[in-house]
């Protein structure tokens, strides 16, 4: 049996910060969003629920709508493998775009929403709609969305529910059979117990806050928990109750917490509806762009992070990286705010809290940072004067910011300017484990 079909093995479970409706977060260790992977492990799990997905639905027209935020990559490798078409739920304000809005009611952001203007292009061509999910609890939420679309379009359509895990009950399953509503999945799992598991580990991770003071360049990493007694210090980190990074050495290399940039041509907004094969294509361009700007080498330690929604082109470039002969693990920021606890068998230990990429006043997260010889950090977000907003589906580049050529900066790289708060909280929170040579 693959790993990946061992629930026990891949499995662990999270809770949630301050959520009364769910208070448990399944977390798959085999995913690349939370948990720090190598990148071979998600794509061959997602390679095989895009093959129960085609084999399922063989011969008829499809239109994958991959979940934000979590499962975008997953189905983003479906619609590369079936060569469907594809767009994915968002949170994101998009130009031009129409919504058909609906709740996800257990989420830390309930509001979901799809862009209509292209339903509307697809419709017609479409005899199944399928939602793409990591997993699927109790199956309302795409309930919502089908009853939405149906309500909508009167178009007698079918759809179906592909996700890694499915942790429905017998009620929720007989519901989907009423609604017609098809289900494919890699693990069937039982969530009955998932809140008690929850509950029994202790509040007792570490906790960072990255958050500019202003123009100076310095940055705060406090502990959240005020009154706890004793931190882990880190190297660039002073010792004491509000901990921030080592200014003096910063003063000797003032450019030594900044992420080079390299900026790339042919983005593709995997929000908005694309074909599964276009958007394979500009990942290789994006590829392509990178290795020839910077030098991996072979046998480093290397990590690749995407931001939020963003999560299918850092995996697939951390796998090319990976086939140069480094390690390589890959993971993302996220919105969720997630417990962590030294329990060796809890899945998350470190939370860094951080501004986003997309919005300056938006609260993100990464978890279980480490010291590795080179960062990559990739972000489909463009800067904005009141944070970091979405370019136009169009866009000629995935990062083409105005940060002007900086001392020791290499040719055709830019370093990024210290008040952008989303690109430099997170530098600062890899910059307090030891990392020095961070790419965005």
């Amino acid at each position: 049996m693959e790993d990946f079909m061992n629930a026990e093995k891949i499995i662990a479970i999270a809770k949630r910060e301050h959520n009364t409706k769910r208070s448990f977060l399944v977390v798959n260790r085999y995913q690349g969003k939370h948990v720090p992977i190598s990148p071979d492990k998600p794509f061959h799990m997602f390679s095989a629920l895009a093959d129960l997905t085609a084999e399922r639905y063989r011969g008829e027209r499809l239109l994958l709508i991959g979940f934000a935020e979590t499962a975008t990559a997953i189905g983003e490798t479906l619609a590369v493998r079936l060569d469907t078409d594809y767009m994915q739920t968002t949170r994101e304000n998009l130009p031009g775009a129409e919504y058909l809005y609906f709740s996800e009611s257990h989420s830390h952001a309930a509001e979901q929403r799809v862009v209509k203007n292209d339903l509307d292009q697809v419709i017609a061509q479409t005899d199944r709609i399928v939602f793409v999910e990591d997993e699927v609890t109790t199956g309302n939420t795409i309930g919502k969305i089908v009853r939405l679309i149906r309500q909508t379009y009167g178009k007698k359509l079918n759809f179906a529910a592909a996700s890694l895990l499915n942790g429905m009950d017998e009620e929720a399953r007989a519901r989907y059979q009423t609604e017609q509503i098809d289900l494919v999945y890699l693990v069937k799992t039982d969530h009955s117990g998932y809140s008690e598991i929850a509950e029994t580990y202790i509040n007792d991770g570490s906790y960072y806050e990255c958050v500019s003071f202003g123009g100076n360049g310095t940055f705060s990493h406090e502990d959240l928990h005020a009154g706890k007694n004793g931190f882990i210090s880190r190297e660039g980190l002073h010792a004491g109750e509000n901990r921030s990074l080592n200014i003096e050495e910063l003063e000797k290399n003032p450019w030594e917490l900044k992420a080079k940039e390299i900026i790339v041509s042919g983005f593709i907004n995997a929000r908005r509806l694309h074909k599964g094969r276009e958007y394979q294509k500009a990942c290789e361009n994006l590829w392509r762009q990178i290795k020839e700007r910077i030098s991996f080498g072979e046998g480093k330690n290397i990590l690749v992070l995407g931001t939020e929604e963003f999560m299918y082109a850092p995996l697939y470039v951390a796998q090319n990286i990976q086939e140069m002969g480094n390690c390589v693990k890959c993971h993302a920021t996220t919105r969720s705010p997630i417990m962590v606890s030294k329990h060796q068998e809890y899945p998350l230990h470190e939370r860094y809290e951080l501004a986003s990429f997309y919005q300056k006043a938006r609260t993100t997260y990464v978890y279980d940072l480490d010291a590795y010889d080179l960062v990559l950090i990739l972000t489909d977000a463009e800067p904005g004067e009141n944070g970091l907003e979405l370019e136009q589906p169009d866009a000629e580049s995935v990062r083409s910011d105005s940060a002007s050529e900086q001392p020791g900066a290499e040719p055709g790289e830019n370093s990024l300017e210290l008040e952008q708060p989303g690109a430099v909280s997170l530098s600062s929170a890899l910059y307090s484990c030891g990392n020095r040579e961070i790419y965005l």
